[in-house]
């Protein structure tokens, strides 16, 4: 009796370890929490508040290289401006690290990319990976009105920048959807990323947490779109 016992308990024991294994697997890890504060505040252009998070990130195990394609990244969904003042900001947090004797890991960067196939159908080709429904041969909607938009965002978005490997899919698209969250007013593309989240590996749980964090940096306002926002997403997976 005391053997099965003690066999009983081993496994009690493994399955609690699993379990609580299980779970960490579901939350946002601190490199992932520190992508959405960078995301959000470079946006919103919060640079004092900006400063810390960068120092916070690259703590937390962020290559130099890393917070440098967020913050590359970013531009195309708040612009060049806020781009840009986010890498000088994090010039000056390298210097001052720097200048501190702190050696920050430079991290690897981008592979050279295979160019071989036309841009246009690389593009076309990794947005449907990403919302993993085959894109149609023909223009609709604002793409009709403008096609150089399609072009530009199949071309550049799709194959310049979402080729590049110093960032997974999955953090890419936390960029992304912390950068459209603190923007505001932008909530059928904010879903259409949560929804590519979901498809690229990101939980529901974590994107709950991420909602939590950008009402934490940015806003209430910005958190309750961003929730609302998310509660459509996952309602409509159910369906």
């Amino acid at each position: 009796m005391k053997k099965i016992s003690l066999s009983v308990a081993i496994i009690m024991l493994l399955l609690g370890i699993s379990g609580k294994i299980n779970a960490q697997d579901k939350m946002l890890d601190e490199k992932q929490r520190k992508i959405i504060t960078i995301s959000a505040l470079t946006a919103k252009g919060d640079l004092e508040r900006l400063k810390p998070e960068l120092n916070a990130g690259l703590d937390a195990g962020l290559t130099v290289n890393q917070i440098k394609e967020v913050l590359v990244h970013l531009y195309a969904y708040c612009g060049f401006p806020r781009s840009i003042r986010g890498l000088q900001t994090f010039m000056e947090v390298l210097d001052e690290r720097k200048a501190n004797g702190i050696a920050d890991e430079l991290g690897a960067d981008a592979s050279p990319i295979n160019d071989d196939e036309n841009k246009y159908e690389r593009g076309k080709k990794i947005l449907g990976e990403l919302t993993q429904t085959p894109q149609p041969e023909t223009l609709s909607g604002y793409s009709v009105f403008a096609p150089i938009i399609d072009t530009f965002l199949k071309e550049h978005l799709f194959a310049d920048i979402f080729e590049r490997d110093v960032l997974t899919y999955a953090e890419r698209e936390l960029v992304t959807v912390s950068v459209i969250s603190s923007i505001g007013n932008a909530e059928p593309m904010l879903r259409s990323h949560l929804a590519i989240c979901l498809n690229v590996g990101l939980t529901p749980q974590q994107l709950s947490e991420f909602v939590d964090v950008v009402q934490s940096t940015i806003g209430e306002k910005e958190g309750k779109s961003a929730r609302l926002a998310l509660e459509d997403v996952l309602e409509n997976r159910k369906q």
